[in-house]
């Protein structure tokens, strides 16, 4: 189980830990190393490029899935880290377990089939309904949905596909439906208006979860995921996140780019290979050689950060249903001591105990005006002489308002809970704000290059500055 969010224990000893930002979350689902039997299914037909605005809130990044006949607008998480797209269905019906925190949320709006002349359930002989459970054996589902053994064997079984689980690395759990309906998507050069229509787009009806209220958008590269079914995993897709400071703006949005547009003319990104993991083979990992701060030297990483092991454990996960990055032991660690050994700033030892966080600074600021270049700042080194300079507000956040000439700035990094099983690390999507981030499968690798995300978002038409 890929276990890289908060800890059970770590919310126990640190109740309020959660509040401070709500952004803990990780949504990698457990990995299947299982391919689908139907390796030669007809792929879907293609669409042209697309792109899509996101909108920040406190743990995220959502995007507005426009599905059915008349169409319903659902706000879903974009997950790098896994594969199935769910929506929340049923409006009295759907039920969260664990999920207090969501209780008042408005962004939980939910899906209805009954209200959708072009929904169907997927079948049970379907290379989707079989990814879903997983199987050791392709007609599995079908018998689970009692189909007899003629009609197993001749693939003729009209049943639809039985319910499945679907589970996360933090601990979530969702259970539902796959359904078949109609993704509205838009285009390039008019992405304020719908241009393209994937009929019988496959994704999960989910009526119970737990703690899993809002619905997932997943972007890895199994036959399930949004840009497999689009047919754009022979191109690729990008991203530029807004800063946290914009969450819950719903007037500023993050631009999502899917196709071509993602990745030609993109020469001024540095680049470094996605590395193939033979085990599991639906995640984007990258290599992770070294990390500077300031302008000490580089702190070397174990070479498990580049590379995997038989089991295909290792390597850095990059991945924006992960909040924050997570690095190993003695990694750590010893990120923490070089920044201690280069801040003079008092610690904020009463904000470590409420937050979890391991390093908080009472940093000052000038008529209440935060400065984010009083700290010194984090080089990322991956593999192929590719370096990332973190943009200032990617390590340390503001913990709240200025109060006698300070703020409260922490360290939103985290230590792996588990360096032996899954990514030795994790790239997190805190960390990737105001990074214009290029996934070009078509060349098997992961572009970066710090921009302001929001003048970006503009010069797209996605919105005014």
């Amino acid at each position: 189980m890929l276990n890289i969010g908060q800890t059970q224990a770590e919310q126990q000893r640190n109740p309020n830990s959660v509040l401070v930002l709500g952004m803990t979350r990780s949504r990698t689902s457990l990995p299947s190393p299982k391919a689908s039997y139907r390796n030669s299914a007809k792929r879907p037909s293609e669409v042209s490029d697309m792109m899509e605005p996101l909108r920040e809130v406190r743990d995220g990044y959502l995007i507005s899935l426009n599905l059915g006949t008349p169409a319903q607008i659902i706000q879903v998480y974009v997950d790098t880290g896994s594969d199935l797209t769910w929506v929340p269905c049923g409006n009295l019906t759907f039920n969260c377990i664990d999920c207090d925190d969501y209780r008042n949320n408005k962004l939980t709006a939910t899906f209805s089939p009954s209200f959708s002349s072009s929904s169907a359930r997927d079948l049970c002989g379907s290379s989707f309904c079989v990814n879903v459970h997983s199987s050791d054996s392709y007609l599995d589902p079908c018998t689970m949905a009692g189909c007899s053994l003629l009609t197993l064997l001749k693939a003729t079984c009209p049943r639809p596909c039985p319910s499945f689980a679907y589970t996360y690395g933090a601990g979530g759990v969702v259970t539902g439906t796959l359904t078949r309906d109609t993704l509205r998507v838009h285009g390039t050069n008019k992405p304020s208006s719908v241009t393209r229509e994937a009929p019988k787009f496959c994704f999960g009806c989910v009526g119970s979860t737990y703690r899993e209220p809002i619905g997932i958008a997943g972007f890895g590269r199994g036959a399930l995921s949004l840009p497999s079914q689009l047919g754009f995993l022979q191109k690729g897709f990008s991203h530029c996140f807004l800063a946290f400071k914009f969450a819950n703006n719903p007037n500023i949005s993050s631009p999502l780019v899917v196709g071509d547009a993602a990745i030609s003319s993109k020469d001024y990104l540095q680049f470094t290979p996605m590395l193939k993991n033979p085990m599991y083979p639906n995640y984007y990992y990258i290599g992770l050689e070294a990390i500077s701060v300031g302008n000490v030297s580089a702190i070397k990483v174990p070479l498990k950060l580049s590379d995997f092991d038989l089991q295909g454990n290792g390597a850095m996960l990059i991945d924006s249903g992960t909040t924050y990055t997570h690095l190993p032991e003695p990694l750590y660690s010893q990120l923490l001591s070089l920044l201690q050994s280069e801040i003079s700033y008092p610690r904020a030892m009463d904000m470590e105990m409420r937050t979890g966080f391991d390093l908080c600074y009472r940093v000052p600021c000038t008529n209440n005006n935060i400065m984010d270049d009083l700290l010194p700042t984090i080089t990322f080194h991956f593999i192929k002489n590719t370096s990332l300079i973190l943009p200032q507000g990617n390590h340390f956040y503001a913990m709240g308002a200025p109060s006698n000439s300070t703020v409260v700035k922490c360290l939103l990094f985290r230590s792996m809970d588990d360096g032996d099983y899954g990514p030795a690390g994790v790239f997190g999507s805190f960390q990737q704000q105001n990074v214009e981030v290029v996934y070009d499968l078509k060349k098997e690798r992961v572009g970066f290059q710090p921009i302001d995300c929001a003048s970006y978002a503009a010069a797209q038409g996605l919105h005014k500055i």
